[in-house]
């Protein structure tokens, strides 16, 4: 059996007002030499498009249905047997495509994530989010920012575009449920860029807190215990900083821990507003 190589690798970049990141994210992919690279883009009020153009590379829109339409939309549209989920806030090192599709290949996966290394800018709430990424316990579980997977295993689960945030969750539940092999791999390492500022770390968030209501309001009963993963990641992170004399990171996890209730609160009360409640079928299936 022949080994697989990148061009048998389309690559899916979901985008939204991405123009601080795209070049450089399209640059790393490119000397990486997949296949087709396939942006999608979220109805972006910046020069996004333009500059994703301006790479030679193919332009589809998700008509501004969030990140997992897009990612679902690009694996579409992909050709190859295998796909690569690369956000662009990611960049990739020289030959790391290579090595993750090897890695995917060998060990029998299903959904393959690159290790995330978290890097930002000078400012107080992007050197704090980073730090949470390096050592939080989040940094091992798999999820969709730089990932190859099957194409037609993908389209078999689909991801559900339901969710603007915390599809990847939902992912590696229901390909854990059908028996799948998902990992995050500790020998392909990729750069993993936050933003600066307290209102993107907001952002980020709030949208984590909306997609653990919206797993809870998707998978019942059985998820309740999503409800207490914020207040234990504070927990654990506040413990951590004190214990390492960084107390600095202390507001941090406290606003984490807030705005993820609020937007977890927010998510779940808009379900039961529209009527749905918890799915306690799905729950018991």
């Amino acid at each position: 059996m022949m080994k697989p190589t990148t061009s048998e690798v389309t690559v899916v970049v979901p985008v939204r007002n991405a123009e601080a990141w795209i070049d450089d994210c399209l640059d790393s992919i490119a000397r990486s030499s997949p296949a087709e690279v396939i942006v999608v883009d979220g109805l972006s009020s910046d020069r996004t498009v333009e500059q994703a153009r301006a790479h030679g590379v193919r332009v589809l829109s998700d008509g501004g249905r969030g990140v997992a339409a897009a990612r679902q939309l690009g694996a579409e549209a992909a050709r190859t047997r295998y796909v690569a989920l690369i956000d662009a806030d990611v960049l990739l090192g020289d030959g790391a495509l290579g090595e993750l599709l090897d890695e995917f290949v060998l060990g029998g996966y299903t959904a393959l994530q690159a290790g995330l290394h978290s890097v930002s800018g000078p400012e107080y709430w992007g050197r704090a989010l980073a730090n949470h990424h390096r050592t939080g316990r989040s940094k091992r579980w798999f999820g969709l920012v730089a990932t190859i997977l099957e194409r037609r295993s993908l389209l078999e689960h689909g991801i559900d575009e339901r969710f603007t945030s915390g599809e990847d969750i939902d992912l590696r539940w229901r390909l854990r449920n059908a028996g799948a092999k998902t990992g995050v791999s500790s020998r392909t390492v990729v750069e993993h860029r936050f933003g600066d500022g307290f209102r993107f770390a907001r952002g980020q968030w709030l949208a984590d807190g909306a997609g653990l209501g919206r797993m809870v309001g998707v998978h019942g009963v059985r998820s309740l215990s999503l409800l207490l993963l914020p207040l234990a990641a504070a927990l654990r992170g506040g413990a951590v900083s004190v214990a390492r004399l960084q107390p600095r990171w202390v507001p941090y996890y406290v606003c984490f821990c807030v705005f993820n209730y609020f937007g977890m609160m927010r998510e779940l009360l808009r379900r039961l507003q529209r009527g749905h409640g918890l799915d306690v079928a799905r729950a018991h299936a």
